[in-house]
């Protein structure tokens, strides 16, 4: 007999470093799963993102059992690792706090490949070139 589905919850945790507190025991608390376990699984499924954003999506079920799909970290946070900058310009047209080559950006959706809606890697490199605009950073060749 299948598992009954109790709830769908989506929410982002920062990989590797997640505890209990907010927002994994704000999100996951109110189902009564073990958040030490979840906590612990989840940092191991994310060491290599070390530091990151990183999307979840859990499915929780009426035996307080769960399955943790994790997507790939946020495009902004590779941006900046590529950059080497901490955050983004605050005056964006006048501002420009980096640059990026477009090998860097195709590593970029390499690692992003199955959560990007481009079928084509040169439409998801205009996608994160885009992105790179909107934060102040500089795309070269």
């Amino acid at each position: 007999m299948a598992k009954q589905l109790q709830a769908i919850v989506k929410f982002h945790a920062t990989g590797g470093k997640a505890t209990a507190a907010p927002p994994v025991g704000t999100a996951l608390g109110k189902y009564g799963l073990n958040l030490g376990q979840f906590v612990k699984d989840f940092n191991d499924r994310t060491k290599s993102a070390m530091g990151m954003r990183i999307p979840l999506v859990v499915k929780v079920y009426a035996d307080r059992s769960y399955e943790l799909e994790t997507k790939s970290p946020h495009s902004v946070d590779l941006i900046k690792q590529a950059a080497g900058i901490e955050k983004g310009a605050h005056n964006v047209p006048k501002d420009k706090v980096g640059t990026v080559t477009v090998a860097q950006l195709e590593e970029i959706v390499k690692t992003k490949e199955k959560d990007l809606n481009a079928r084509e890697v040169a439409r998801a490199v205009r996608i994160l070139a885009g992105t790179c605009r909107s934060m102040g950073v500089d795309v070269v060749d």
